[in-house]
């Protein structure tokens, strides 16, 4: 059940208004959050349902288990437990395949040819997100940051709470459960701006990225085809692809959940406009960067253990970042490539006259923001051809033909010869160009707040116009491009 679908909406409307009607009794309204939420997961596969059921069974038992122990070696053991349970379940369906074929490969640089075939295994949607938010709940009653919970329907739906299971945010025990157990009030101003955000995360998907799916499939699809300034241009496309994908999701979920009364955390701060990959990745997946911080960075030692140590650290970050996103060699490399760049950035702006400062280079004037947005920006969608390619291979061609011929086409019909007619890809560069407008607008502005502020009729025109939009731009598709792409992780 996708968030683009009428399925989905007659699903939320009918949830929603059940909330509602019973939220005055905190366990009839979890116990409908539990039942909406398997239903909305086992909407794809009821099997999946056996997986997230029996990691909630453990972690709940084992949190539990932790608070009682005051024994450090059997804590360990318990915490171990979990890690074992919740990740071995996560390896197994995600990169059994990979390890084997990494395996067989490694014995052919040898001469050997072993015979050995993967496994027929499907994915679970969504067991990366899930996994690493029941994690936290193990980890910091484990840490004694956090006190277990004694309903067992409240954690239940707290691990499987429909709007961001899926793909995210990530979030925290200490944050989202005790949401579970507090009363909930309707208040129309948060129902208004929930749908709002809603409507803004469907704008993000429906208009540009599926429009711009289209582009990007065709060059990435066919990589020897494609040269020069096609291939530049579905690397451009890719990185809004994937960002109106993926944070029109979560503005979706965030919006979802505020109109039930819940609050979700922000999960991406206007990306695209950072001028340090350090600072793009304190703005994109915020969820999954402090994860990766609070429970894998400071437990191999963060910055507290020299200089060499926090280099170490951090590529290690980035190298299972990248892991985290796929079982296979590119996105190793993604995440290689930031982790590099980060490790670079911590070294240069450690000295007391950081490289940009000896070059004449100041970073607060509007030109040098540019120029450094612009450099950073390129290198993201540098790394972005690994993360999109379907193998090495596929990507190093795509580099190289990068720097081969075609770009005489810039000012040729031919661009519009990627799947895309012309009248669609005009709709497309002007709400790329419109999305960055907005971003920049509502850095210093709320648009909620701007709108209360108007006429009634004013306001209403308002929505009107973001439903025609929806409804006459938004590119209606059946192919796989009208799925979200995170889903996959």
């Amino acid at each position: 059940m996708f968030f683009n679908s009428v399925d989905f909406a007659v699903f939320f409307i009918i949830v929603f208004t059940l909330y509602w009607v019973i939220s005055k009794n905190r366990n009839y309204r979890n116990i409908l959050i539990l039942c909406a939420s398997y239903f909305f997961y086992g909407w794809w596969d009821w099997r999946f349902l056996l997986l997230i059921v029996g990691s909630s069974c453990v972690d709940f038992l084992i949190g539990k288990l932790l608070y009682k122990t005051t024994i450090k070696s059997k804590r360990k053991r318990l915490l171990w437990i979990s890690l074992t349970v919740n990740l071995g379940l996560l390896f197994y369906f995600k990169y059994t395949n990979f390890f084997i074929e990494s395996f067989v490969s490694s014995f052919k640089l040898f001469g050997k040819d072993l015979e050995i075939n993967t496994l027929s295994i499907i994915l679970p949607v969504g067991i990366s997100f899930y996994t690493f938010q029941t994690l936290s709940y193990t980890i910091d009653i484990y840490r004694k940051q956090l006190t277990p919970t004694k309903d067992v329907v409240a954690f239940f739906a707290f691990v499987s709470f429909f709007p961001q299971l899926v793909a995210g945010p990530i979030e925290r025990a200490s944050k989202l459960l005790p949401q579970f157990n507090t009363s909930h009030t309707f208040n129309y101003g948060r129902v208004k701006s929930g749908l709002l955000l809603v409507a803004f995360g469907l704008f993000k998907k429906m208009v540009i990225a599926d429009r711009a799916a289209v582009i990007v499939n065709e060059v990435f699809n066919a990589p020897e085809e494609y040269h020069g300034f096609h291939v530049v241009t579905a690397c451009f496309l890719f990185a809004f692809q994937i960002y109106c994908d993926f944070s029109g999701y979560s503005d979706i979920a965030i919006g979802v959940a505020r109109t039930m009364g819940f609050d979700l955390m922000k999960n991406f701060d206007t990306p695209y406009f950072s001028r340090s990959i350090t600072a793009f990745w304190r703005r994109w997946h915020i969820s999954l960067s402090t994860w990766f911080r609070d429970y894998v960075y400071i437990p191999l030692g963060g910055s507290r253990k020299g200089n060499y140590r926090t280099y170490a650290n951090l590529f290690i970050v980035f190298l299972v970042s990248g892991l985290w996103h796929g079982a296979a060699i590119n996105f190793v490399i993604w995440g290689a490539i930031h982790g590099l760049i980060i490790v670079f950035e911590k070294i240069t702006y450690k000295k007391k006259q950081p490289v940009y400062k000896r070059i004449g280079l100041d970073r607060n004037t509007f030109s040098n923001r540019l120029f450094f947005g612009m450099i950073t920006f390129t290198i993201v969608c540098f790394a972005w051809i690994f993360f999109r390619a379907t193998t090495f291979a596929d990507a190093m061609t795509l580099i190289r033909n990068i720097f081969t011929n075609n770009y005489s086409l810039l000012l040729s019909n031919e661009v519009y010869e990627l799947g895309l007619e012309k009248g669609n890809v005009i709709v497309l560069f002007v709400a790329i160009v419109g999305l960055l407008c907005f971003e920049i607008f509502t850095k210093r502005y709320s648009i909620v707040a701007a709108l209360a502020k108007q006429a009634y009729f004013f306001r209403w025109s308002v929505y009107l116009l973001i439903a025609f939009t929806l409804l006459i731009y938004g590119y209606y598709s059946n192919e796989d491009r009208s799925q979200f792409i995170y889903f996959q992780f």
